[in-house]
């Protein structure tokens, strides 16, 4: 094997934690790939990688060593997106980070389209909503909802996501139905906070064509958005989210949706990337399916 593909295929096991997946990814005997990265730890003079019966990860050299493939495999990949056919046929490793809701729901349920589309690209996929060092990780782009607060990474909003404010029919029961904003305060609610902030966020509502806030009392807070669906269907108080991730519960009775008359705000949604000089090829054909995927799941008004 020559330098880049040794290099490859350090970055892929220690993405897969896998020898064997690895070389089955890159088409390569097992044999062959533990003999590359014996020959690279030789030339190095350090272990690379730290073997177990059942795992491989990088040692600390490893690790550092990674992140430099990482940089210098983008900017080869930046380099050869500038010709036409390879624009025109994207390949290589995307390693994106979704929140987890819009994973389950949006996301992955389509992604064997985008494979369809670009059968070279190879996806590796991390969930969550803490704030990630994109260079550093070796993370071509994020997907979040809210208001953005890094303004270092370039953004494309993608949607705007309608939302809802809702509660179980038995919370309702115990506690009664508000008709009013103002009775959010006598109210116990499901709160949601960052992982990252550890701030709960608050119920907003648009009254008189601005937002207000309010801050229901709550015994519970979460920061996963399916764990926040699930503390409401197990009677745990109100919650605010966007509607699409509980239209099933809403359609069927599990979930009771309160205050219609007074719109909530839109979530957006946007992909945010790093400031490259050149925005890859693999990159910016994903992102352009994020654009169509997301407009079609919520068209504007």
């Amino acid at each position: 094997m020559d330098k880049l593909d040794t290099l490859q295929l350090f970055t892929r096991i220690v993405d897969l934690g896998s020898f064997s997946q690895a070389a089955d990814q890159l088409g390569i005997p097992r044999a062959t790939a533990s003999n590359a990265i014996k020959a690279l730890e030789r030339y190095l003079d350090c272990r690379l990688l730290e073997r177990t019966t059942r795992h491989v990860r990088a040692s600390l050299d490893g690790q550092a060593f990674y992140e430099r493939c990482l940089h210098i495999l983008s900017e080869i990949e930046d380099a050869e997106s500038s010709f036409r056919h390879v624009s025109a046929r994207p390949r290589g490793v995307l390693r994106i980070d979704l929140q987890g809701a819009h994973a389950t729901h949006i996301v992955l349920p389509r992604l064997e389209e985008f494979h369809r589309r670009y059968p070279d690209i190879d996806v590796i996929i991390s969930s969550g909503d803490r704030l990630v060092d994109l260079v550093r990780e070796g993370i071509d782009c994020v997907l979040r909802a809210g208001e953005l607060q890094d303004s270092t990474l370039v953004a494309r909003h993608l949607a705007d996501m309608p939302q809802v404010i809702c509660a179980s029919p038995d919370y309702l029961r115990a506690f009664g139905t508000p008709r009013h904003p103002d009775e959010l305060e006598s109210h116990r609610c499901v709160n949601f906070f960052s992982s990252t902030g550890g701030v709960s966020y608050p119920i907003s509502l648009i009254i008189n064509k601005k937002i207000k806030e309010y801050y229901p009392k709550g015994w519970v807070a979460v920061n996963d958005a399916q764990n926040y669906v699930i503390c409401a269907l197990g009677g745990g108080g109100l919650v605010q989210l966007p509607r699409y991730h509980v239209n099933d519960a809403l359609k069927d009775g599990r979930l009771v949706e309160v205050l219609a008359e007074w719109p909530s705000p839109v979530m957006p949604v946007s992909v945010l990337y790093p400031q490259h000089r050149q925005l890859s090829a693999r990159v910016r054909v994903f992102i352009d399916w994020l654009i169509g995927l997301y407009g079609a799941f919520f068209p504007m008004n």
